[in-house]
């Protein structure tokens, strides 16, 4: 989809982070907005960021785990853009924790998120979007964590192999289909945002209890937070999503070692030999 000017972009978790970064690198190519997120304050805000700039553009307060929270944020895209032809879903959550630390509620906090969020969407949008027949792009932020498996992140590892295997799936059956719909799936390595407070956004009763962590996880934690703190900006990876969407590119890899880090992993895979711990 090489012509991005006066089409139409939805993007999840677009308030802030990476997907606030894609609303402003869509905005520059002209493209029109919707962007949904479950903090309505900061929402609100980059809605108005973005039409002082001035950008036409829609904010959805949207929970993406839940489907009919996503059922009617595609209603109110279609409805008010008639088409639909850039979707990010972007929205995501992590935890950092052993798989048998994490609880119950954890898998459930982040595979409705990270993984269901995305699936809701495709029931959501794709059928409206083929049928319109136009070209169209999804790009499914999954990462580097869906194609490596660090320690002390189970739950979020999980969510993204999904994404990353539900992405690979979706470009073969959009494939066979001869659709004009293509599919990229992000997988960033370390990125500025807040995804290290994501669970102010949870119940309280829910959040981690960092009392109940062992000290490896924590150590692992801590780790994690600073290699987050010293991630790539935003705009970079925004940078990186508009440019594989005009090329088609269906793997977008931000940082030059997750290549290396890939191919450890393959080499670990053809050689039938434990995974090899990379460095965070």
């Amino acid at each position: 989809m090489k012509v991005l000017k006066d089409r139409v972009a939805v993007i999840t978790g677009g308030a802030e982070g990476i997907g606030k970064a894609i609303a402003h690198a869509a905005a520059a190519e002209g493209m029109k907005l919707v962007l949904a997120d479950i903090d309505e304050t900061t929402l609100s805000a980059t809605v108005s960021e973005l039409k002082a700039h001035g950008a036409d553009v829609l904010g959805v307060k949207t929970d993406v785990s839940c489907f009919e929270d996503v059922a009617a944020l595609a209603q109110k895209a279609f409805a008010a853009f008639g088409n639909v032809h850039l979707l990010v879903n972007n929205a995501g959550v992590a935890v950092a924790k052993s798989a048998w630390e994490t609880t119950q509620q954890d898998w459930d906090w982040v595979m409705g998120i990270n993984l269901y969020g995305v699936t809701h969407a495709l029931r959501a949008f794709l059928p409206t979007m083929l049928g319109k027949g136009d070209e169209g792009h999804i790009v499914n932020t999954a990462s580097l964590a869906g194609l490596i498996s660090e320690p002390a992140m189970a739950a979020y590892n999980v969510s993204k192999f999904g994404v990353v295997t539900l992405s690979e799936g979706l470009h073969h059956d959009l494939a066979l289909r001869g659709a004009k719909v293509k599919v990229s799936v992000l997988c960033p390595a370390w990125v500025k945002t807040r995804i290290i407070d994501s669970e102010r956004h949870r119940n309280a009763a829910d959040r981690s209890d960092p009392a109940t962590l062992h000290p490896v996880s924590l150590k692992t934690g801590a780790s994690i937070v600073q290699a987050v703190q010293n991630g790539i900006p935003p705009e970079k990876v925004a940078a990186d999503v508009i440019e594989a969407v005009k090329a088609e590119r269906f793997y977008i890899l931000t940082h030059a070692r997750s290549r290396m880090a890939v191919q450890v992993r393959m080499e670990d895979i053809i050689q039938e030999r434990a995974p090899t711990l990379l460095p965070i």
